[in-house]
């Protein structure tokens, strides 16, 4: 059990390459010089992650016209993720992190409660990359439901 150490403002973003719910490889690479809002989600279809993902799909527009492309990513497979695409007609990437390769690279798995267990899993952070790969932002204090507003807040505050 590991408790968890999620990257600051001012680090480098991992680099990394996963397939998303269409078994496309996706990297980060490929969205050099751009921003891009990496949220990670404990799993697809759930409710709070279903809240999570429609805020930013109704969101993605006003994200896209600030320059910011949305990746989800999750320990789901490609199937699970194809599903919750489909039915929530979600309209970014999700992409299955299995193995948590790359929720560990960002410090964000680890140690979670919930209801009397102990596990490790995925906690629900984001990060704002910037267009020079380093992360301009953390997320870590924001509902489900509003997310994709604190996300729109602090890019309004923050350019």
């Amino acid at each position: 059990m590991m408790s968890i150490k999620p990257l600051n403002a001012g680090d480098k973003a991992p680099a990394f390459t996963l397939a998303d719910q269409d078994g496309n490889t996706v990297k980060l690479s490929d969205f050099a010089g751009q921003q891009v809002l990496v949220y990670f989600y404990p799993k697809a279809s759930t409710p709070g992650c279903t809240v999570q993902a429609c805020g930013l799909r109704d969101s993605l527009g006003e994200l896209k016209a600030k320059g910011v492309a949305v990746l989800g990513i999750s320990p789901d497979p490609a199937k699970r993720l194809k599903n919750f695409e489909q039915k929530q007609e979600l309209n970014f990437p999700l992409l299955a992190d299995e193995d948590h390769q790359v929720a560990e690279a960002f410090g964000v798995w680890g140690l979670k409660k919930f209801m009397g267990r102990e596990f490790d899993g995925i906690h629900r952070l984001s990060f704002l990359i910037g267009s020079d790969g380093t992360v301009r932002h953390r997320f870590d204090k924001f509902k489900t439901s509003d997310h994709h507003q604190v996300v729109l807040d602090w890019l309004a505050s923050n350019g």
